[in-house]
Order: structure tokens, then sequence, then C-alpha cells
């Protein structure tokens, strides 16, 4: 039997053929040398990493080195790895003349079945199209051959506002207890710091699963507790609860502890059995089924060449405060918390990521690469293939299209609709001329000008651009929004 090699988002028991597979473990360091790290993801990642190691003691090697290179030349038996998930990575064992790249796991739709789904359609992939024909393909939340419900999405059923008393009213999410495993981690994190690697963000106590036990733990409550109230608040956010009702599972499907199959599973057994509310599970399985395991699919269907687009032409750096985390800079209550939040924990829901910290970036044309890389490296379920995606073809919609129909651009009256963060701002959501403008509705307007040329034409985005074109104020706003460039709002 081949030694198993297990990269670091490969940790889960899924990844083995046997529980008896010898395995290798490699811990890198030139991986934090290399890129500037959320002091909590490296922490994260270096304590799923040693957990796994003890979880199988002999049964497995674990080397500690610089690099992956120097790490194998003490390795003299064949080695096998399941396919990774970053090119560079499928680059380099692909170089290496003892090891077999096997076909990949940790997601649900295999490769192959994408791409010949793929290859079949005419014009864009859309998610919708891929959801409805994986469900269909595995046979979850059907009906004899129909949608539970009548409906593949009940998408338009889950855009509750925030409750008013800003209160959710489900039990917190289970935290894992750190052990001696993290003790060593923080130990190591702070000598490197003093050897010159350099971390952003704060340390925190470890807030996300470092073991497929303490995942399955949290899936099992999330299941029971709070699955019910994911549906309805899942685009909603609040600044006294950064949790609402989310899984928080994302790290630990992304470090490969969860197969995501059990998961979807789990939540259909929820509607089946316990009578779940169908909204929140189509919702919950819609996130994992469709959207992680379509993320997953175009990075590797699409070219190489893709990660880079910018047709958008933003030509504008990352400002020094958004990459170091400095919330305390920023006035704006929406951004200042929702930046707080990755530096204190190095994760917000989705919403936050999408339609403040995305949106943002989108209005101030910030180069998409170096948002790509942002988001790689500073929140805890970061990774190259889920950036790429997630920020590249929707959030800064670089792409003119090919995943979305429009840009995912809004003002502020959506994040005061959907949020409790605009009473008390500084800034009036209603206002794009001023000093009190609010820079998401007043940069709404100013991306839109600019981008007029190059932003498709489309039925969604008539209406708009014809009530653009109304705007008497539209010079003034483009101005103020140029001199606010991309200085803290």
């Amino acid at each position: 039997m081949s030694r198993r090699l297990l990269f670091a988002d490969q940790l889960g028991p899924h990844f083995l053929d046997d529980r008896r597979q010898p395995v290798l473990l490699i811990e890198s360091k030139a991986v934090f040398r290399r890129r500037v790290h959320h002091r909590q993801k490296a922490h994260l990642i270096l304590s799923a990493l040693r957990h796994r190691a003890a979880e199988l003691g002999d049964q497995a090697v674990f080397l500690r080195a610089e690099t992956y290179g120097q790490a194998l030349r003490k390795v003299r038996e064949p080695l096998e790895v399941c396919h990774p998930t970053s090119r560079r990575a499928l680059d380099f064992v692909r170089g290496l003349d003892r090891v077999t790249v096997l076909p990949e796991r940790g997601y649900v739709t295999s490769l192959a079945d994408f791409a010949e789904w793929a290859d079949r359609r005419r014009g864009a992939l859309r998610m919708e199209a891929f959801y409805r024909f994986a469900r269909e393909h595995h046979g979850v939340l059907l009906d004899g051959g129909d949608p539970a419900g009548g409906r593949w999405s009940l998408d338009i059923e889950n855009r509750e506002p925030p409750p008013k008393d800003g209160k959710l009213d489900v039990p917190a999410p289970p935290m894992p207890k750190e052990d001696d495993i993290d003790a060593e981690v923080r130990a190591d994190l702070d000598r490197w710091e003093r050897e010159g690697i350099r971390f952003v963000g704060r340390d925190g106590p470890r807030r996300f699963p470092a073991t497929t036990k303490e995942a399955k733990a949290r899936l099992r409550h999330f299941l029971r507790h709070r699955l019910a109230a994911f549906g309805p608040y899942e685009d909603a956010m609040l600044s006294t609860d950064p949790w609402l009702a989310h899984s928080m599972l994302s790290s630990s499907f992304n470090l490969g502890l969860l197969d995501p199959m059990e998961a979807v599973r789990g939540a259909e057994r929820a509607y089946r059995r316990e009578g779940a509310p169908l909204p929140s599970v189509e919702g919950f399985v819609r996130q994992i089924l469709g959207w992680r395991d379509y993320i997953w699919h175009t990075y590797w269907y699409f070219e190489a060449g893709w990660r880079t687009s910018n047709e958008l032409g933003a030509r504008r750096s990352l400002p020094g405060w958004w990459n170091d985390l400095d919330a305390d800079a920023v006035d704006a209550h929406c951004l200042s918390d929702v930046l707080a939040g990755v530096r204190d924990r190095a994760w917000v829901h989705h919403i936050p990521r999408l339609m403040v910290l995305g949106n943002y970036a989108l209005q101030r044309g910030w180069r998409p690469a170096e948002l790509v890389e942002w988001f790689h490296t500073r929140f805890v379920d970061g990774y190259e293939w889920v950036m790429t995606g997630n920020v590249v073809g929707m959030s800064q919609y670089a792409d003119l299209g090919r995943m979305t129909t429009k840009p995912y651009v809004g003002g502020g009256a959506y994040i005061n609709r959907m949020s409790d963060y605009c009473g008390g701002c500084r800034y009036d959501p209603r206002k794009r001329l001023g000093e009190d403008a609010c820079p998401f509705t007043a940069g709404y307007w100013a991306f839109l000008s600019r981008n007029r040329d190059r932003i498709p034409g489309n039925a969604r985005m008539a209406r708009t651009m014809k009530q653009m074109d109304r705007l008497a104020d539209l010079d003034a706003v483009v101005a103020q929004e140029k001199r606010r460039g991309s200085d803290p709002p």
C-alpha cells in the first residue's frame, strides 16, 4: 500500500482508503513566509494539521520543514496524493517522479461529471443550472423526479431583514476547547513573528474546528438547533451578532475535515424526519451542493488566466488600512464593523463579504487579483480555488458575466434594509452628495458612471442605467467620489 500524502486541506478520514493506510503529513514554514496570513488562519491550519498527526500516531510520518521539497527529499517510498486544490500544488506533485495523483475528493460532483455537463451547455455556465443538475444527479431533495416543494430554489423566501430587536433566538454554536496542541501552535507563531514572519489580525481563541470530531459536533448542533433559522436570516447582518444562524462550517469543509455530502444528507434527513423548514434546508443544501461545488469546478474548468481577469479595468491597489484590517480608521459603521470582524475572527458570513467588503472594493476600482489574495489570506476558510470565483466572477464582476448576469453592486439602501448598521452612522444611506453622503450610495452611482461602456447591456441593468441618466447631480457625485478615492470612509 502506497503512503498517502495529505495536504493541510485534506485532513478528514474520507481522504484515506483504509483506516490503516500509511500517511505522510508535511508542515511547511515557507507557506507563511511567502504571503501574509491572518494570525488566526495560520493557527487553525497548523492546529488542524498537528491534531491530525496526533490522531494518526505511528500511522503517519509527520515532517516539519521550510518547504515541501525539503521534506519530500527525506521520503524514499512511493507516494500517492488526492488531486490538490490549487494549480500550483497540482503542478508541483505532477512534477515529482514518485507520486501518483488520484482523483479529487472533498466535493460532491466529480470534475469529470462537471466537465461533461459543462461541455454540453451553450453560453454561460450558471450556478442555478448546475445546481439542478447536481440535485438530480445525486438524488438530493427530490420527490420522485421533482424537486421537494415543487421548486428548485426557495431563495426568495430566505431574504428576511434582521430582527428589529437585534436578537435571533437560537443557541450559540459550540466553540472548541483549546488544548496543548493549540498552546504549542500559539508559542510557535509567537516565535515565528519574532523571527520576522508577519501576520495580520488579532490572535484569539480558536473558534473553528481543528478535528473531524469537533466539526461533526458543530454540524449536529447546527442541524438540530440552528438550521430552521438559517434560511430566513441567511442574508441578514447584525452588528450585535456576527454568527446569526450560520453553520460556521466553511473552514471545516475547506480543511477537508467534513465530507460535504454528509452535511447535505444530514440536512435532508432533518427535513424528512424532523420537519425542518424546507426553505432553510434547501438554502443550506444549495450553499454546499450548489455554490461550493460550482466555485470549485469553475476554478478548474475555466482557463488559468481567469484568475487575473480585469475587464472593468480596475487599477487601484489595495490601501494600507484595508490590508492591515485597520477598522478603527473607518467611520462608516457597516464597513468598520465588518472589517473589525475580519480582524478579530478572520471570518464574517457571505453577505458582509459580498455586499460590504466586495461591494466597496468594486466601487473603488481596486485590482481584483489583489482582492483574491486578500480574501485568500485573511479568512479562515480562504483558499485560491474558493476566492477566484467568489471575487473575480462574483463580487468584482471582473470577467463581465461568465458567472453572474450583473455586477453585485449596491448602495446604502440595501445595507440599511438588511442590517442594523445605518442607524447612528455619520453617513446617510439616502444621500449621495455632501459630507454625510453614504460612501456606498455615492460609490454606487460613481461606479456605474465610470463603467457604463464596459458593463454589457442587459435587461437587469437597463432600468438602473436609465435612472442614472436622470440624475442631475451625477457629475458632482463622480467628482466627489474621485476625491474620496481609497481613503478610509
